[in-house]
C-alpha cells in the first residue's frame, strides 16, 4: 500500500496519474496547505522540504521498513522502477524519458508556476515579473512544441512518467490562461493525455479532497502558502 500525501496541485496530479494508470493501492492522506499542514512535525519527517507530494510505500522492494519519498520527480521515478511500467527498458528511451522528466522538474513547474504566482496570487501587479514569466512559460512551450513534433509523446511511442510530470503544468492556472493557439502539438498531446480514463480519475479526486478548489485565497492561506519559512 502506497500513503500519497497529496492536496490537488500540479505537483500532487502527477503521483495520481501515475497511480491511476498503474493501479497500484494506495489511499489519500489529505495536506492541507492552505491551513499549514505542510508544517505538521510529522509531514516534515517525510518530506522536510515542507512541500507536497511525498509517500511512504509500505511494502518497498527491499521487503524491509516503510519508505517516504519525497519531491514528484523522484516519488515518478521511484514508482516507475517499482512496478516497471512508464519507463523504457532500452537505453535511450529511458534516456530520453529522465531528460524530459527533469527538464519539467528543473523548468516547466518552476516557471510556470512564477508565472502563475506573479498573474494570480501576488497582493499587487509587478510589470516587469508578469512579462518575465509569461515570456519563459511560452517559451518552454515551444521547447514543449518542437520536441512533440513527429512523437506521439516525449520520450517517443510511449506514454511515461515524463508526460505525467508535464501534463499538469501546461496552463494550470484559469486565473491567467496561457494562449496555446501557436502549440499544435502541444494540444494534440494534451488531448490525448486528458482522454485517457486514468487522467479523469486522477483529476476526479481534486474536487473530493478539496472542494474550495480555485477559489480566491484567504489571508491564512496566503500566508501559509507564501508568507512562512
Amino acid at each position: 500500500m502506497i500513503d500519497l500525501h497529496y492536496w490537488p496541485t500540479p505537483n500532487g496530479h502527477k503521483i495520481t496519474l501515475f497511480l491511476e494508470e498503474s493501479g497500484l493501492p494506495y489511499r489519500i492522506v489529505p495536506v492541507d496547505i492552505g491551513k499549514g499542514a505542510q508544517f505538521a512535525p510529522a509531514f516534515l519527517a517525510i518530506s522536510p522540504n515542507n512541500k507536497m507530494p511525498a509517500i511512504v510505500d509500505h511494502a518497498p522492494a527491499d521487503g524491509g521498513a516503510p519508505l517516504s519519498v519525497f519531491e514528484s520527480g523522484a516519488i515518478l521515478l521511484y514508482l516507475a522502477e517499482k512496478t516497471g511500467r512508464f519507463l523504457p527498458d532500452d537505453l535511450r528511451g529511458r534516456a530520453a524519458a529522465l531528460e524530459w522528466l527533469f527538464w519539467q522538474v528543473g523548468g516547466l513547474g518552476p516557471m510556470t508556476g512564477q508565472y502563475g504566482h506573479f498573474h494570480v496570487y501576488a497582493p499587487e501587479p509587478i510589470a516587469y515579473a508578469r512579462e518575465r514569466y509569461a515570456n519563459e512559460a511560452h517559451r518552454l512551450l515551444g521547447v514543449l512544441e518542437r520536441r512533440l513534433a513527429g512523437r506521439a509523446f516525449l520520450a517517443g511511442d510511449a506514454y511515461t512518467i515524463a508526460d505525467m510530470a508535464c501534463y499538469p503544468w501546461i496552463d494550470p492556472y484559469a486565473g491567467a490562461p496561457l494562449d496555446l493557439a501557436s502549440y499544435p502539438e502541444v494540444r494534440r498531446w494534451r488531448e490525448a493525455i486528458a482522454a485517457r480514463p486514468a487522467t479523469q480519475r486522477a483529476y476526479a479526486l481534486a474536487q473530493q479532497v478539496n472542494p474550495d478548489a480555485g477559489k480566491p485565497l484567504g489571508e491564512e492561506e496566503r500566508r501559509n502558502l507564501f508568507g512562512r519559512r
